[in-house]
């Protein structure tokens, strides 16, 4: 919410020292230059970028428009995760989580957490990573490797949309030139005529270059710098991430594995120690072992025998 407010008050600091000038509003009003400058902008974007990158800026559009990604709160019950997961494994066996990495929706612990679930970027990056200590399938150097390399994957991904929209707020002053020239071009064909009717075509064509001067700067280029700003931020976040399952996978214990990652995170969004041990104290509830099946007990005394 914060972007739509820097973008309304751009739009009255100019617009109301505009008014506050004595101009006229009216003489903003030039659907031919709005046509000319966000159209050619719209061809320019979907001309360069394949379809999937544009999907990507719509989303990455909305995204920076959102609630922001994390919060102090949001991270303290991502670490509360964590603990639950890393305890249940210590407690029952990583085999046991073999169902909750596979179903994150239906798991006694991932269903809790609803943030989790829907960022499918940070849902497959968790249960992808557990699902290699299920089946025992890397070392931990292997899987510190693994999630490294899923980072630089994701943060590359998010990146195209934010690149894209950079190369277009620097099309835009060039294409408020271009309305402009096209306007003067106009105004040259109508010398001769009425002073009044040159001076509208002249004011006309400054409008064009107006435009796209304060689409660059008061619009696009902010939301591009945000959008930077959250990538960078999610990309630490999994981090944090790969700090706890590495721990964890080198045999640390959940509380210190969860230390690992509680110190990953940026200094002004970390959680003291103390409000984690407050919110494992308070809020952490570990899945009981679910009991084994019926030929698991029977083959127990054949197996001692």
């Amino acid at each position: 919410m914060l972007a739509i407010a820097g973008i309304i008050i751009v739009f009255i600091a100019v617009f109301g020292g505009y008014v506050l000038e004595q101009g006229n509003p009216h003489l903003l009003i030039q659907p031919a230059e709005i046509l000319i400058v966000v159209g050619a902008a719209l061809g320019i974007a979907i001309a360069a970028n394949p379809p999937r990158v544009i999907r990507k800026i719509w989303n990455a559009a909305l995204e920076v428009l959102r609630a922001p990604l994390l919060t102090r709160r949001i991270l303290l019950r991502y670490l509360l995760m964590l603990y639950e997961t890393f305890q249940f494994a210590q407690r029952s066996g990583m085999a046991r989580l073999e169902e909750d990495v596979e179903k994150p929706g239906t798991s006694r612990i991932f269903s809790r957490y609803p943030e989790f679930l829907r960022d499918a970027g940070i849902r497959e990056f968790l249960c992808d990573s557990l699902r290699m200590l299920v089946i025992g399938a890397t070392s931990a150097a292997e899987l510190d490797h693994l999630m490294d390399l899923d980072i630089d994957i994701q943060r590359r991904g998010h990146h195209e949309p934010a690149a894209a929209l950079g190369s277009l707020a620097e099309a835009l002053p060039g294409l408020g030139i271009v309305a402009a020239v096209l306007g003067v071009v106009i105004t040259m064909g109508a010398i001769g005529g009425a002073p009044e009717s040159v001076g509208q075509k002249v004011a006309a064509a400054l409008v064009g270059t107006f435009l796209g001067i304060l689409l660059c700067y008061g619009v696009v280029g902010p939301l591009v710098l945000r959008l930077e700003g959250i990538i960078e931020q999610r990309s630490q976040f999994l981090q944090v991430l790969r700090a706890a399952l590495s721990a964890y996978a080198r045999g640390a214990g959940p509380i210190l594995a969860v230390e690992y990652a509680r110190r990953s995170i940026p200094v002004e969004l970390r959680p003291s120690f103390l409000e984690l041990e407050a919110v494992i104290k308070r809020d952490a509830a570990i899945p009981a072992m679910p009991d084994p099946a019926p030929g698991q007990k029977e083959a127990a005394p054949a197996t001692a025998a």
